[in-house]
């Protein structure tokens, strides 16, 4: 039993882990670099919200939101 959970942690350090060891060593060379992949989660984000905005703006410029205050039923 002992040598079945030797062999998860050996599939864990040495396989699953190796990009994070990867970045870890990048990092030293170049931050910008290693921290990649949080600049496109961060660019995608922007453009998810301006693009939301804008429908939002759409819709809003149309009136095409009931805006009595009782318009919905969890409201009153």
């Amino acid at each position: 039993m002992k040598d079945f959970f030797e062999g998860i942690a050996w599939l864990f350090e040495e396989i699953l882990f190796y990009p994070f060891d990867a970045l870890r060593a990048l990092e030293l060379e170049s931050w910008f670099a290693a921290n990649f992949m949080n600049w496109l989660f961060l660019l995608v984000g922007f453009v998810a919200f301006f693009y939301w905005m804008k429908q939002l703006k759409k819709f809003n410029d149309n009136n095409e939101e009931d805006r009595d205050p009782s318009a919905h039923s969890f409201l009153g």
